[in-house]
C-alpha cells in the first residue's frame, strides 16, 4: 500500500472518530432529550399540590379548611399485560363501581399510555392505606387536599372550587389538567393567595411503576408551599343564626360594622351547604342547584338589583335638607296619598307631619313633596335643566348606581337613571313623570349590599368605608388601602340628626312603623320599606343600625314576597342586632316564629 493511500485511510479513520465523538458530545452534553428519554423510563415526576389556605371567621373559628385526600393515578403502559390487575378489588377500595373504574382507565389510555392520569379522585386516608396493602402495578396515589366546611354555612359567601377548564389553562400557566381553582365567593376573589405554590417530587421507579426511592436522595425535590390563611370579617355564630332565620324565604341579609366597613353577615337565601360542592357527588349536586328555580348559587346579596322601596326616603330627606328645600319642622299634609298627576297612595296616619314624624310613619306624600321640590328647585334650573342631574349626583355619592368596590368580583352596581335615559323615553318629562322615585320605586335598582351601606353611612353621619369581607391576610400588615378610606356623601353631617331621630321614632314610638323591632336598651334606629313587586306579593325590607350613638352594627334585610317591611324584615333585623350586641335574644318565641315562616315563591315557581 502506498504512503498516500495509507495516509488517506488514516485520516479517514481519524475523521470518523471525530464525527462519532462530536455526535456523542451532542447527544450526551448538548442535546439532553436523549437523556431525558432515558430518565423518563426510570424517573417519575410528581406534582406536589399544596393545601389551600384556611379561611377563618373574625374570631378565629374555621369556616373552610383543607383535609387530606388522595387521587388514584395510573400510567397505563406500566400495567402488566400478562396478568393485568384485580379490577374488582381496586374498585372496592376506591369506592366506585367496576364500570366507572373501567371507563376512567380507558379515558387514561386514550389520553396517554406513558403519562400519568387521574383514575379516581378524592380517596380517603383509609382507602389510601388499603391501596398500599394491595399490589396494583401501574397505579399509585397522589396526595391532594379537599375543602371541608365545619359549620356548613355561608355557601355563597365562601364560594366553591372546581377543576380548571382548557380556557383557564390557556390563560394562566400555573394551572394544568386536573388542577382546582376557586370559582366564586372568597375562594375566587382571593384565589392567588389561597392556592399556594406547587412543588415537585422525583422518584426512581421500576418497569412496573413501583417506587424504589427518591432520585439522588431528593436533591431535585421541591416542597409545596401551603396557601396563605385568611381571616374574614364574618361572625360565624351570627351568620348561622341569620341563615336559620332566612330558611324558607328568598332574599338576603347584610350586616356591616359602620366604623370599619367590615361585613359581619352576608346571607343569600336560599343558600346551600358548601360541602355539597365537594367530593364525589359534587357534579350531581351542582346540576341540581343549577336546575333549582330559586337559584341557590346566585348571590343575591351582591348581585341582585331591587327597588329599595321606602328605605330610600331617607336619601331624599337628606338631599332635601342639604338643598334647603325642606327643614326639620316643615309640615306637609297627607290625605292617604299624594294626589297630583298619577298620584301615590299612602296608608292612613295623622296629618300633617314634619320630617321626623314622616320618617317614623313612612309617609309617601311627605317625600313626594320633598322630591319634587328638589327636582324643581329653581336655583338648579328646574328638573329639565339640571335639577334631576343634581339629585342623581347626590344619590351616587351614597354609593348607588355603581359598584362600591368591595372584594367580591361578582358585585353589581345597581341602576340610577340619568336624564338622558328619560330623554330617550319621553319627548317631554318632569318631576311628576319620575315621582315614584320619591318612595324608592320606578327605575331605581339597588343591591342589598348598597342598602346595608346606606345604613352604615347614616350611622356614621355622612361617610362610609367600602364594605369588605376579609379582615386579615397572614403575613401582611394591612389590606388594600381602599378599604381604609372614608367616602363622604354630598350631605353635611349636621343634616343627619333629624333623619336619625325619625329612624329612632320608627322603632320606639307608638306612631312608628316598626315597633316589632324594639329592644329595650339598644336604641335601634330603623326604616321600613315595602317594595312593589309586579310578579306577586310586595317585598319586605328594613334597614337599621344600633345603638343610636356609637353604632356597632348596621343591617339591611330584604325578603322577596314578604309583604310589609314590619312583617318579616324588621323582626329579623332586630333579632340579629340583639344577638350581636347582647350575645343572646330575649324573644325566643319571635325567633322561632320567623324560623318557621315559609314564604311562597310565585315568581320562581313559574320558571319550573
Amino acid at each position: 500500500m502506498s504512503d498516500s493511500r495509507a495516509n488517506i485511510l488514516k485520516w479517514f479513520v481519524i475523521g470518523l472518530f471525530v464525527v462519532l465523538g462530536l455526535r456523542l458530545f451532542q447527544i450526551q452534553i448538548v442535546d439532553r432529550s436523549y437523556r431525558r428519554a432515558a430518565e423518563n423510563n426510570v424517573l417519575r415526576y410528581e406534582v406536589q399540590h399544596p393545601p389551600r389556605g384556611e379561611i377563618y371567621d373574625r374570631n378565629g373559628e374555621f369556616l373552610a379548611q383543607s383535609v387530606a385526600s388522595y387521587d388514584l393515578m395510573v400510567v397505563p403502559r406500566n400495567i402488566p399485560k400478562d396478568r393485568g390487575f384485580d379490577t374488582v378489588a381496586l374498585a372496592r377500595i376506591a369506592g366506585v363501581s367496576v364500570e366507572q373504574l373501567t371507563r376512567s382507565l380507558q379515558a387514561a389510555k386514550n389520553y396517554s399510555h406513558s403519562r400519568a392520569s387521574v383514575v379516581v379522585r378524592q380517596l380517603t386516608t383509609e382507602a389510601k392505606l388499603l391501596f398500599d396493602e394491595g399490589s396494583f402495578d401501574g397505579f399509585y396515589t397522589l396526595f391532594r387536599t379537599q375543602r371541608s366546611y365545619p359549620r356548613k354555612i355561608a355557601g355563597n359567601l365562601l364560594g366553591y372550587i372546581g377543576q380548571v377548564n382548557d380556557k383557564i389553562i390557556s390563560r394562566n400557566p400555573y394551572y394544568s389538567r386536573g388542577d382546582y381553582i376557586g370559582y366564586s365567593g372568597i375562594e375566587s376573589a382571593y384565589e392567588d393567595i389561597l392556592r399556594g405554590e406547587k412543588g415537585e417530587k422525583v422518584s426512581v421507579v421500576d418497569v412496573r411503576g413501583t417506587v424504589k426511592g427518591p432520585y439522588q436522595d431528593g436533591i431535585y425535590d421541591r416542597a409545596p408551599v401551603a396557601g396563605t390563611p385568611i381571616t374574614t370579617t364574618i361572625d360565624a355564630p351570627l351568620q348561622q343564626f341569620a341563615e336559620e332565620l332566612m330558611e324558607g324565604k328568598v332574599g338576603s341579609i347584610i350586616a356591616i360594622e359602620p366604623s370599619t366597613g367590615e361585613i359581619l353577615v352576608m346571607v343569600s337565601s336560599p343558600t346551600y351547604d358548601p360541602d355539597e360542592l365537594m367530593g364525589r357527588d359534587r357534579g350531581n349536586n351542582y346540576v341540581k342547584m343549577l336546575d333549582n328555580p330559586r337559584q341557590p348559587l346566585f348571590n343575591r346579596a351582591v348581585m341582585s338589583s331591587y327597588p329599595p322601596g321606602s328605605t330610600f326616603k331617607l336619601v331624599n330627606g337628606l338631599i332635601g335638607l342639604q338643598e334647603g328645600v325642606v327643614t326639620p319642622n316643615r309640615r306637609y299634609p297627607c290625605e292617604q296619598g299624594y294626589h297630583v298627576g298619577r298620584g301615590v297612595k299612602c296608608h292612613e296616619h295623622r296629618s300633617p307631619l314634619n320630617l321626623k314624624e314622616a320618617t317614623a310613619n313612612s309617609c309617601n306624600a311627605y317625600f313626594c313633596y320633598v322630591f319634587r321640590d328638589i327636582l324643581d328647585n329653581p336655583t338648579r334650573g328646574g328638573v329639565m335643566k339640571g335639577g334631576y342631574d343634581n339629585w342623581a349626583k347626590y344619590v351616587r355619592s351614597f354609593g348607588f348606581g355603581e359598584k362600591l368596590g368591595s372584594d367580591f368580583a361578582s358585585e353589581r352596581g345597581g341602576f340610577v337613571p340619568t336624564s338622558e335615559f328619560y330623554d330617550d323615553y319621553y319627548p317631554r318629562w318632569n318631576s311628576l313623570t319620575v315621582i315614584s322615585m320619591a318612595i324608592g320605586q320606578g327605575e331605581l335598582g339597588c343591591s342589598p349590599l348598597q342598602m346595608a351601606n346606606l345604613a352604615a353611612t347614616i350611622a356614621n353621619r355622612g361617610y362610609y368605608y367600602i364594605p369588605h369581607v376579609v379582615k386579615h391576610i397572614e403575613g401582611r400588615d394591612s389590606l388594600d388601602s381602599r378599604f381604609y378610606e372614608r367616602h363622604y356623601t354630598m350631605v353635611e353631617e349636621k343634616h343627619y340628626e333629624p333623619i336619625i331621630d325619625g329612624m329612632w321614632g320608627t322603632v320606639h314610638r307608638d306612631i312608628g312603623t316598626a315597633g316589632v323591632a324594639y329592644v329595650k336598651g339598644l336604641d335601634i334606629c330603623g326604616k321600613t320599606g315595602t317594595a312593589q313587586n309586579p310578579h306577586g306579593k310586595d317585598h319586605s325590607t328594613f334597614l337599621a343600625f344600633a345603638p343610636k350613638d356609637n353604632p356597632q352594627i348596621a343591617i339591611s334585610v330584604y325578603v322577596e314576597n314578604g309583604g310589609f317591611g314590619s312583617s318579616v324584615a324588621a323582626p329579623i333585623a332586630s333579632l340579629l342586632i340583639e344577638q350581636y350586641i347582647n350575645g343572646e335574644v330575649t324573644r325566643p318565641e319571635l325567633a322561632q316564629y320567623i324560623k318557621d315562616m315559609k314564604i311562597a315563591y310565585p315568581n320562581y315557581e313559574k320558571r319550573k
